[in-house]
This record gives structure tokens, sequence and C-alpha cells, in this order.
């Protein structure tokens, strides 16, 4: 029997919008975290949002993965959301098929830096707009419009904890970065 194709997807998007528990719901695998306590040394310099009873962050990235089927793997890695941590992404980044960009409805500020990276870098992304409590802030064509992304990057609604919405969130990832291949192999 032939091992399954192994295919790299980023998590990525700004701090505390659910990346960790966005690899931790679907990996098959204990997830590999580099969690850190936050200190004092935070305040003012990380906000995780007035929701969030956060008092970890991701200083290096996440990992986890997941068989699609007996044909392919995808290994996640997660992102740190940190503005200082943004060095990290470029490596992160290379051999990865697509990304998944977590949004927080409520803090849209918080994914800008994620999006123009996967907009300069010509990585194919989704982006996944992470339900806290169940609710969206803004409905799906508000938040489309405040992020100025155009209708070819796909904009999806999806439960971070959740992972059959997470396993969902990824399939529109992976068909968007096949939609893409398939169309450079035709050029």
């Amino acid at each position: 029997m032939t091992p399954p194709i192994p295919v790299k997807i980023l998590v990525a998007g700004g701090f505390g919008v659910g990346k960790t528990t966005t690899v931790g719901s679907i990996s098959e695998i204990a997830p590999l975290t580099t969690e850190a306590e936050m200190t004092t040394a935070g305040i003012g310099v990380d906000d995780p949002g007035q929701r969030s009873g956060k008092t970890t962050t991701t200083v290096a990235m996440d990992f986890g993965c997941v068989t699609i089927d007996r044909s392919l793997k995808l290994y996640l890695f997660g992102t740190p959301g940190q503005t200082r941590f943004g060095f990290m992404w470029d490596d992160l980044a290379r051999g990865a098929l697509g990304a998944l960009v977590v949004v927080d409805s409520a803090r849209l500020d918080d994914c800008y830096p994620a999006i123009d990276f996967f907009e300069r870098s010509g990585l194919p992304f989704v982006v996944g707009v992470n339900a806290f409590d169940g609710r969206l802030a803004h409905d799906l064509g508000a938040i489309r419009w405040a992020l100025a992304i155009g209708e070819h990057v796909p904009l999806v609604q999806f439960d971070a904890r959740d992972r059959l919405s997470v396993r969902d969130a990824l399939l529109v990832v992976l068909d968007r970065a096949l939609d893409r291949a398939t169309r450079e192999k035709r050029a």
C-alpha cells in the first residue's frame, strides 16, 4: 500500500483568534504546541480581546496532523499571532500548499497582517471566520468588505472547537490549492 501524500497547510491569523484551538481540535496526534505563559511584560502588547480568558501564547508554532484519506495526510503548522514573531512566517510558509487565515469577527484589525502576508506571498489562502460562542460580530458580506478581499478568496464561517467544522474549512483550503495547481498546469 502506498503511503499518503504529505501536504503542509498553515493555520495563521492574529493573536488569540483560535489557531492553536483549530490545530488541536482536528489533529489525530497530541498537537505539539509552543505555548508560554503570558506575563505582565505583554500587557499593552498582546491583547487577546475582552472575551478571552487566554493566559498563554504561541511563541514558535503549533503542529498537528490529520489523515484525509488513504492518499492524503495534512500536516498543520499554526503560526504565532503576534507581530514580533512575524519573522518566522516565511520559514513556516516554505513548502506549504495553502493556508487557513483564522479571523475573529469582533477584532478584524488583528488579521490584516496575515491576509497581507498571503496576498504578497501568492500562497493560496482561505479566510476562516471563527464563530466565538457560535456567533459572528458581523455577517460574512460585511467581513469580506472590511477585509477588502476579492471574491476569488473563499470566506467561510467555522468553529475552531469543532472537529468537523475545522475539517470543512481545511477542505476549502485544499480545494483552493488544487484549483490553483490545476490552472497553473494548464498554463
